[in-house]
């Protein structure tokens, strides 16, 4: 799972990045950072992908693999940065991003400065975020922390305890692109750890369907399910949006909004005048704590 996980935060990362080079009024999403975010070489990469001869068959060829994935990626970001904005108005100081990979959030968002941001991922990807942010910003940012865990010997509540979180301050959760990689016994034990998140905190995680899980429906993305599903075996968990509610509810949470291609396409695709499509494969639900 680890190698999976680190995998996947360089690719989504690169995904932005390659974004960024299209003009502004064409990007789904805007992410200044996303190129820097890269190793040297991975840039280098991605600048060459991001010429113009180029630019149209990487776009095909990603969009052969697994399609309206992209789109789907780039929207669920913009729609995180729109949550988190709705959160702030509920006297929100707190942040904690679980599998925070790459993720740009705690630096481009001027209003979190005044925050306190908890990024919690796999020691080695924190290892690596941690020299690429001091070396865009020569040094680590007060407001961020950095939390490494060993899913198999440490728990969510431990390690960030001894970072100094505590349960009692009101939190923005997120929780973007990891559920897939657990069991369905690890999302609930994660979900045992939100259960005792402050009243009015705010949650926002992604999750894939049940039945691509199931291989039931693959929506257009076999090639993604060989990889994901048969050869490597790393995508474990599922739910169907028409179930997410009653889950929340388990744990004292209420949903909010479940955001599918039926937002996405409307509110962040159409208005680049770009004919792409975003997958029913995945879908981003937002949450409150009661």
């Amino acid at each position: 799972m680890a190698e999976s996980a680190a995998s996947t935060a360089y690719g989504v990362m690169a995904q932005i990045a390659l974004e960024q080079a299209l003009p502004k009024a064409r990007r789904i999403f805007d992410d200044p950072l996303a190129v820097q975010m890269l190793s040297p070489s991975q840039q280098a990469l991605t600048m060459f992908m991001s010429m113009r001869p180029l630019r149209a068959p990487v776009a095909r060829l990603l969009e052969k693999f697994a399609p309206g994935i992209a789109a789907g990626i780039l929207s669920r970001k913009r729609y995180i940065d729109e949550a988190l904005a709705d959160a702030l108005k509920h006297d929100i100081d707190t942040v904690v991003i679980l599998g925070a990979g790459l993720d740009t959030l705690a630096y481009r968002n001027l209003q979190l400065a005044q925050a306190h941001v908890y990024e919690v991922d796999l020691p080695g990807i924190i290892t690596y975020k941690q020299k690429r942010v001091q070396q865009i910003f020569q040094k680590l940012p007060a407001h961020v922390t950095y939390v490494p865990i060993d899913f198999e010997t440490q728990t969510l509540g431990s390690v960030l305890t001894a970072q100094s979180y505590s349960l009692d301050r009101k939190t923005f959760f997120v929780w973007e692109g990891v559920t897939q990689y657990l069991t369905e016994a690890g999302v609930r034990s994660t979900f045992e750890f939100l259960a005792k998140a402050s009243a009015g905190s705010r949650l926002v995680f992604t999750y894939v369907q049940q039945d691509f899980i199931d291989g039931v429906n693959l929506y257009g993305a076999r090639s993604l399910y060989a990889r994901f599903r048969r050869r490597r075996q790393v995508w474990h968990f599922g739910i169907r949006p028409d179930d997410v509610a009653a889950f929340l509810a388990e744990y004292g949470w209420r949903l909010v909004d479940n955001a599918g291609p039926d937002y996405f396409v409307p509110h962040y695709i159409a208005p680049t005048g770009r004919r792409l499509g975003a997958s029913q494969l995945e879908w981003t639900a937002y949450a409150r704590k009661t």
